[in-house]
């Protein structure tokens, strides 16, 4: 009688031990399917599922001239620049104490297109829920799925229209990529506070020198009016530094054998140099390689040449995404 009862526990062990695992195993795969490996981003919240491009986009959509904007001290600056760098070093929980400090939030999503999960930085209003911020900072997100190698830079949503978009296919088209996003329109603020590429004390600066600092290669985009360069139909240059020579090259052949007409900075002069740029100027003073490109109205009007100028780029992005060297 003994051992029938013996038996009879260790079946119920047994089923129950099962029961758990298979418990275990559901949770699990609930979790990998959210994009977190607990399902969850650090704070508790289950990670969403979105279309990054479109976030992206209807977020710049709603940047305007007059829009709002405030230039941050330098203790801000550096705190989102020091968030990101503790993201990139795989300790986000370190991160959002110091987000928390300057009304920046970090969340986890997974691109319902790539399937890869990306870190978001957003300056946090009530006021505007997803849209653009009360100080017009900087947005800022991180492929969580590979290490990090490059970054793609947009410092003039839609006052160069359609930037953005630009921007986000780069970002999903190859792994490992950061994209730093301007916060507010070129125009907003008072004497060109907001314009990104020219202004050394914002927030959207501070994260591309910490990113030039790690030794991460950049490429930023722009946008020009077709009239401003007549049969080109993007502008490539280095900026100030040479270090992006070998990848310009690489881009530049790229971009023509998909049958746009390249003005290489490097060969001739061009307009749209970016010389003055001051993440280029600040890339070239950590050698680091960095590419300023302009695409035309035309171009970036067409979704095909969109979809032809992202792969053009991701030949180059995907270079920097396989180099360990960093």
């Amino acid at each position: 009688m003994a051992k029938v009862r013996a038996k009879a526990i260790t079946v119920a062990a047994v089923t129950v031990a099962f029961g758990l695992l298979m418990a275990a195993l559901s949770t699990y795969m609930i979790a990998r399917s959210s994009g977190d490996d607990n399902g969850r981003t650090s704070d508790g919240a289950r990670a969403p599922e979105v279309p990054l491009e479109r976030r992206i986009t209807d977020f710049a959509a709603g940047l305007a001239p007059d829009g709002d904007y405030r230039e941050p001290r330098r203790a801000e600056r550096r705190d989102v620049a020091d968030a990101v760098g503790l993201i990139l070093d795989g300790h986000p929980d370190r991160a959002r104490p110091l987000l928390a400090d300057v009304g920046f939030r970090l969340r986890t999503l997974t691109d319902t297109g790539t399937g890869h999960r990306y870190a978001e930085l957003s300056e946090f209003s009530d006021r505007t829920g997803d849209g653009p911020g009360p100080r017009g900072w900087a947005r800022v997100y991180v492929d969580l799925s590979a290490p990090v190698r490059w970054s793609v830079q947009v410092p003039h949503p839609v006052s160069d229209a359609d930037t953005e978009r630009l921007g986000a296919r780069v970002l999903l088209d190859s792994p490992g990529g950061v994209l730093v996003l301007a916060g507010a329109h070129r125009r907003a603020g008072d004497d060109d506070a907001a314009d990104a590429a020219h202004r050394t004390d914002s927030v959207f600066d501070a994260v591309c020198d910490e990113l030039a600092r790690r030794g991460l290669p950049g490429v930023q985009i722009h946008g020009f009016a077709d009239d401003s360069a007549p049969g080109r139909d993007v502008v490539a240059s280095t900026g100030k530094g040479r270090a992006g020579r070998p990848d310009a090259r690489r881009l530049a052949a790229a971009l023509t054998a998909r049958h746009f007409s390249v003005c290489r900075a490097w060969v001739r002069d061009c307009p749209l140099e970016g010389r003055d740029n001051v993440q280029g100027r600040r890339a070239a003073t950590e050698h680091v390689p960095f590419l300023h490109i302009e695409f035309a109205r035309s171009v970036r009007a067409s979704d095909g040449q969109l979809r032809n100028a992202v792969a053009a780029i991701g030949t180059v992005t995907a270079r920097w995404a396989k180099d360990d060297s960093g």
